[in-house]
């Protein structure tokens, strides 16, 4: 075996090992990635001492920031659940739009309220207009839950601050702003080809003619926020993010004209961790004091939001750990130069990587850290721009987001809340996530010729 080889070979041999640990032995993702890590470890020749020092620092670095926006995240998602901001949203969009293009309106739904809340929340929330549309127009459900599916998979995926992008970038050293820009940018084509369009097409195959759902029980929501309301507090942490990163850009190449201070306060104001404890004071404030709603219904809603971000968090650091052991035993370095020298993309390899893994072990959050993890020294190699890594990282989603099938518990949470066969949640939700990823994919390379 060559010597520039034997990088490439270890590497797909933790990730062999990584599938394995998770699919037959159950063990859960934060241990594997952490026993992965070590082995790899230990299989490159490293220094015990180093190996400890490297999982330390791989979950400290990556946990300093990811903890603290998921955290925050999960908690706002919270508040604008129990506040009913989540069907006020889907409301306002119904009326907008009109009941003829609901199929458009729900992608558009979709879109927004998953950036914030988690998809699966989302979709359990979001249930019963789907089959009160279904009812009332006698249309396959297919044509209203694969657009409102569609919007959900692009938001979780490619758009700051779900936990998954979130990962990501701070893995990749991108730029948030950056990353919900283009992230924006490619995912409505995404979001318009899987929902829709493809809806559209979908609903007329004789396989999901008849069958109209009975009502699915719901826990009742309080009826609160409106809105407009509800899109505001959504749209806070986004926009200030997006305008901080704005400032940054004009500062470093001179073009700004802005007073220091006020520059400053923009700055600070568009950190992710900032943007994200003003969005939870608005909405805390709007739902507690001029809604009235009772603060101890506020914190248990947020405390409770904590306990999924938890896990999320844990793995999250785990891949961290795994991205440093990639960079300290200068592997990942090793590997970069074999792929720079076959002349493979970066965004492809990042593409690549992570939709072996996630349709081999089925969660996109795992698939997109090994993926991170990986591809981390090759983005260091290839010298990206800011732009170029911003890239990488929807590629990465993309990758993530595709083939969803029966090792996702996401398939099956589909297949329940819309009354579908596996043999229909394959044909409509599996083919649904493979568009996302396909589109958003070919959007990232087109967009990496102007970047």
């Amino acid at each position: 075996m060559g010597e520039s080889a034997y990088p490439l070979v270890v590497v797909v041999a933790s990730i062999a090992a990584l599938l394995v640990l998770i699919l037959r032995a159950r063990i859960p993702a934060f241990l594997a990635l952490l026993i992965v890590s070590a082995g790899f470890g230990i299989t490159y020749g490293m220094d015990p001492a180093a190996i400890i020092r490297s999982i330390q620092t791989g979950m400290g670095g990556t946990l300093g920031f990811v903890a603290v926006v998921v955290g925050l995240g999960a908690m706002l998602g919270a508040l604008l659940e129990v506040s009913a901001g989540i069907g006020a949203l889907s409301s306002g969009m119904m009326r907008l739009f009109g009941e003829k293009r609901a199929p458009m309106a729900l992608g558009f739904v979709g879109f927004l309220v998953a950036i914030p809340v988690f998809l699966d929340v989302a979709l359990i929330i979001l249930a019963p207009v789907l089959h009160g549309l279904t009812r009332r127009t006698g249309r396959p459900i297919v044509a209203f839950a694969i657009p409102l599916l569609a919007g959900l998979a692009v938001s979780h995926a490619f758009i700051p601050p779900t936990p998954g992008p979130i990962a990501v970038a701070d893995i990749l050293g991108a730029d948030l702003g950056l990353v919900i820009a283009f992230g924006a940018i490619a995912g409505l084509p995404a979001m318009l080809v899987a929902g829709p369009l493809f809806a559209r097409w979908l609903e007329r195959q004789p396989v999901f003619q008849g069958g109209i759902p009975e009502p699915q029980e719901v826990d009742g929501a309080w009826k609160g926020i409106g809105f407009l309301t509800a899109l505001g507090i959504v749209l806070v942490p986004l926009v200030l993010i997006v305008a901080g990163t704005l400032v940054d850009s004009l500062a470093r190449s001179g073009m700004l004209a802005m007073p220091d201070s006020l520059s400053r306060f923009v700055l600070f104001a568009g950190h992710p961790f900032i943007a994200l404890m003003i969005a939870c004071l608005l909405a805390w404030g709007i739902c507690g004091h001029m809604y009235g709603m009772p603060a101890k219904a506020l914190t248990g809603a947020m405390v409770k939001a904590l306990e999924p971000a938890g896990v999320v968090v844990l793995i999250t650091g785990a891949g961290g750990a795994f991205k440093q052991i990639l960079v300290d035993s200068e592997a990942g370095a090793a590997l970069a130069t074999t792929l720079t020298a076959t002349g493979m993309s970066p965004l492809l390899f990042g593409f690549v990587v992570a939709a072996i893994i996630r349709v081999a072990q089925g969660s996109a959050t795992v698939a997109m850290l090994t993926a991170a993890g990986i591809a981390a020294p090759v983005v260091e190699l290839a010298g990206l721009s800011a732009g170029g890594t911003a890239l990488m990282v929807l590629a990465i989603a993309s990758g993530a987001t595709v083939l969803s099938h029966v090792n996702d518990s996401g398939f099956w949470l589909v297949g329940r809340y819309l009354g579908l066969s596996e043999a229909q949640t394959l044909r409509s939700w599996t083919v649904t996530s493979t568009l996302v990823g396909l589109v958003g994919l070919a959007t990232t390379l087109v967009l990496s010729v102007f970047i």
